[in-house]
C-alpha cells in the first residue's frame, strides 16, 4: 500500500506495509523535506554516474568496443534482458554469487532471472 503527498510540486510516495520500518519512514523528516530529498537524489545520481564512468573505463582498459547503458527497472535481470533485446545481443555474460538453491528461492537471483527470461544464450560465470 502506498500513500502519496504533494511536496513542492513533486509527488512523494511513501511505501506502507504496516511494519515498524514503514512507520519509521512515514514519520521521518526526510519524507517531507524537499531540500533533503533533492540532496539525496543528487548524491544517488552522482553515485550512478561515477559507476557508469568506471564501467566505461573497464571497456577502455580491456580494449573492448562498446557502450555502457543504464536502464531503470525494479528488477535488474529484467533490465538486462530488455537491453539485450534492444541491442540485438548475441549473448549475455553475467556473474553469479553462487547462492544455494534455498537462498535463491527466497531472495531471487538476477542471473537466474536472466537464464529463464533471455531469448539469447547466457554465459553465467560463477564467482
Amino acid at each position: 500500500m502506498t500513500e502519496e503527498t504533494k511536496t513542492g510540486g513533486k509527488n512523494v510516495v511513501i511505501a506502507m506495509d504496516g511494519s515498524e520500518y514503514s512507520k519509521f519512514a512515514f514519520k521521518s523528516p526526510y519524507s517531507y523535506d524537499p531540500e533533503v530529498l533533492e540532496v539525496i537524489l543528487k548524491k544517488e545520481k552522482d553515485r550512478v554516474t561515477q559507476e557508469l564512468q568506471q564501467f566505461s573505463q573497464l571497456l577502455i582498459e580491456y580494449g573492448v568496443p562498446g557502450t555502457v547503458k543504464s536502464v531503470h527497472t525494479s528488477n535488474p535481470g529484467e533490465g538486462i534482458v530488455k537491453i539485450a533485446a534492444e541491442l540485438d545481443a548475441a549473448i549475455i555474460v553475467t556473474g553469479n554469487r553462487g547462492l544455494g538453491k534455498i537462498q535463491r528461492a527466497f531472495s531471487g537471483s538476477t542471473s537466474d532471472y536472466i537464464l529463464n527470461h533471455s531469448d539469447v544464450p547466457v554465459l553465467n560465470c560463477r564467482l
